[in-house]
């Protein structure tokens, strides 16, 4: 049993996967891809090659917690999710993630083109790590 987050995006979507123990991430990357049906073709085999049993999807709500547009696409993607895999998906606040992981990677000594490569992994890292904790304290 593994759980999948994704950081889905217009461009770039990161993936982070949890390890068999649930709690670390055993494997990040970033897809590139326009088209949300694009993103689940990659995502596919993914989660078949990893085995896993839950996607935990980012629900980028306002500041505020209200939803707009980006909370409504993330929506709409979570039931095309949904439909293409049969996997329970979960949405997640996301709210402060892509902030935190441009600190993280700038206090690594990472350049703003370094940042922009690899910052959608490590906020769907992030957003894994919070959901791990959350389920973990839940029992």
């Amino acid at each position: 049993m593994k759980i999948m987050a994704i950081d889905y995006g217009d461009a770039h979507t990161g993936v982070a996967i949890s390890d068999r123990t649930l709690t670390l991430t055993g494997f990040s990357t970033v897809i590139t891809a326009y088209r949300p049906e694009a993103v689940i073709e990659k995502l596919l085999p993914l989660i078949s090659e990893h085995e896993v049993t839950e996607l935990v999807l980012g629900h980028p709500l306002n500041m505020d917690g209200t939803r707009g547009p980006r909370a409504e696409k993330a929506e709409g993607f979570a039931e095309m999710l949904r439909e293409a895999t049969s996997l329970p998906v979960t949405l997640w606040d996301e709210r402060r993630t892509t902030v935190d992981a441009h600190n993280i990677l700038l206090n690594n000594g990472k350049r703003a083109k370094e940042r922009k490569k690899t910052v959608d992994a490590v906020a769907a890292s992030l957003m894994l790590e919070g959901y791990l904790t959350f389920k973990n304290r839940q029992g």
